[in-house]
C-alpha cells in the first residue's frame, strides 16, 4: 500500500509498505509528495508540490518519475492507476474548474459529470470502471461510477455528502461520506448495498480511501480533535 506521513518538520513524504518495510517516496522535483494508488506492477502515483506552490501529479516507474497532467492545466493529481497503467485523477484546467480525467496510455480523457460544477476521478478498476466524486450547483457532493459511456450515481443513503474513492475489480466502492454534522464516516458498497463503518479508534472522523481485489480496505481516522490522523486497514 502508499499513502503519505508528515515528518518531525511538518514537511509530507509519500512511502509504499511492502512485506512490512516502509519506503520513502520523494519526487525529486517536488518540495512536498503525497503518494495515492499503486498497482500489482508496484507503480505507484500521486503529487507533489512544485516550487510554485502547485500541484502535479506523476508516476513512479521503478525508479524513473514522470508528471502526470493534462497539458496547460495549472495543477493536477493522480490518483488511481490499474494493471494495464491506465490512471485516474483530475485537474484545474485554464477555466479555473476541476474536471476528471483518464490517461489511456496514449491520450488524457477529460471526464465531466452531468451537471457538475466540479468532477474528480478516483479510482480505476482492471475493466476500466472509474469511481467518480462530483459537486452539483447546490454545492453538494456526490458520487458516481462512470463505464466509458455514462455515470451511474451511487451515492451513500442518508449522507449528506457522498465521496466515492477506490473501486476494485468486482466494482466494490470504499467511501467517505459526511452526515448532518458534517462529521465524515466510512463506507463500502458491495453486491449493491451500503455498509457503514467507523474505525473505533476514530473519535473524530473516519475516511475510507483505498480497496483492493483481496477485500482489504485502507483509510485514516482523526483523533484529537481532528488533529492527528492515523492511517488503518480492514479486512471484509
Amino acid at each position: 500500500m502508499v499513502g503519505a506521513y508528515i515528518d518531525s518538520s511538518g514537511v509530507d513524504h509519500g512511502f509504499m509498505l511492502k512485506t512490512g518495510k516502509v519506503t520513502t517516496i520523494d519526487d525529486p522535483s517536488g518540495t512536498t509528495t503525497n503518494c495515492l494508488g499503486i498497482n500489482t506492477a508496484g507503480d505507484v502515483v500521486g503529487y507533489y508540490v512544485n516550487s510554485s506552490g502547485s500541484a502535479q501529479g506523476f508516476l513512479r516507474h521503478g525508479a524513473k518519475f514522470t508528471d502526470i497532467g493534462p497539458k496547460g492545466s495549472t495543477s493536477s493529481e493522480a490518483v488511481n492507476i490499474n494493471t494495464a497503467g491506465h490512471i485516474a485523477g483530475y485537474f484545474v484546467g485554464t477555466d479555473g474548474l476541476t474536471h476528471g480525467f483518464l490517461w489511456n496510455g496514449k491520450k488524457y480523457i477529460q471526464l465531466d459529470a452531468p451537471g457538475a460544477t466540479s468532477t474528480l476521478a478516483w479510482g480505476i478498476n482492471d475493466k476500466g470502471l472509474i469511481s467518480i466524486q462530483w459537486i452539483d450547483s447546490t454545492g453538494v457532493n456526490h458520487s458516481a461510477i462512470y463505464n466509458g459511456k455514462k455515470y451511474t450515481t451511487i451515492d451513500v443513503p442518508g449522507a449528506v455528502g457522498s465521496y466515492a474513492h477506490g473501486i476494485d475489480l468486482a466494482g466494490d466502492v470504499v467511501y467517505s461520506w459526511t452526515d448532518s454534522t458534517g462529521v465524515f464516516h466510512g463506507a463500502l458498497r458491495t453486491g449493491g448495498k451500503y455498509y457503514k463503518f467507523n474505525d473505533p479508534k476514530g473519535t473524530d472522523g473516519t475516511y475510507g480511501d483505498g480497496i483492493n481485489d483481496n477485500h482489504l480496505v485502507v483509510g485514516v481516522y482523526h483523533t484529537n480533535g481532528g488533529a492527528v490522523a492515523e492511517g488503518f486497514k480492514a479486512a471484509y
